[in-house]
């Protein structure tokens, strides 16, 4: 099976600088258009359905693809992005300093889990039984995930065993190739690396 994990356009918590994860926001007039510009990167890969987180701004994304790729969309709630911010969730930067100043501190490591957040580890299990569900109950030779970026990390390190990925950009993508039990990544698109 050839899996194509994709990054939804961007969003308006992006342009208004607030804390995401779990604010289900929309996606911009800009990130509608990588959406399209990303369905005509994908029109010839073959994908035969979509599985999307059921948070906005990835369904927005699939929905976008699906018009180009003429094909199924399924939501999977597990796909969703890890609830990183707890209670700061949807609140912009700038009032979360004020209002929340040692939380702020707090998120500037990745693991750490404050009021009302999903931890590190219930994400991380969260994603990879979702990524194995999908694959295992798929019978297509190509399918599509449409998802978020924290999602990427933990796929490429459980499944690729390749933790150096850096920033995951909008509607980003990576092909990945599965035999069995093992997985190998074929192409990235829009995916940094650390140095």
């Amino acid at each position: 099976m050839k899996i194509y994990l994709i990054r939804h356009g961007q969003t308006t918590g992006d342009v208004e600088d607030r804390y995401g994860g779990a604010y289900d926001d929309d996606l911009t007039a800009k990130g509608i258009t990588q959406a399209h510009k990303l369905s005509q990167k994908l029109a010839n890969s073959g994908i035969e359905v979509l599985y999307t987180s059921p948070l906005k701004r990835a369904n927005q994304t699939a929905k976008i693809l699906q018009a180009s790729l003429g094909c199924q969309i399924k939501t999977i709630d597990n796909l969703k992005e890890r609830n990183k911010n707890g209670i700061l969730t949807g609140m912009t930067r700038a009032e979360a300093k004020i209002k929340y100043p040692e939380l702020v501190e707090k998120l500037m490591d990745y693991r750490s889990q404050i009021q009302g957040a999903e931890s590190q580890e219930a994400f991380a299990n969260r994603i990879t039984t979702a990524f194995i569900n999908i694959t295992k109950i798929s019978d297509y030779s190509t399918i599509g995930m449409v998802t978020h970026g924290m999602p990427f990390w933990v796929i490429f390190d459980d499944f690729l065993g390749n933790n150096t990925i850096g920033a995951v950009h909008d509607c980003a993508y990576a092909i990945i190739s599965q035999q069995g039990n093992k997985f190998s990544l074929v192409k990235t698109d829009g995916i940094e690396y650390k140095k």
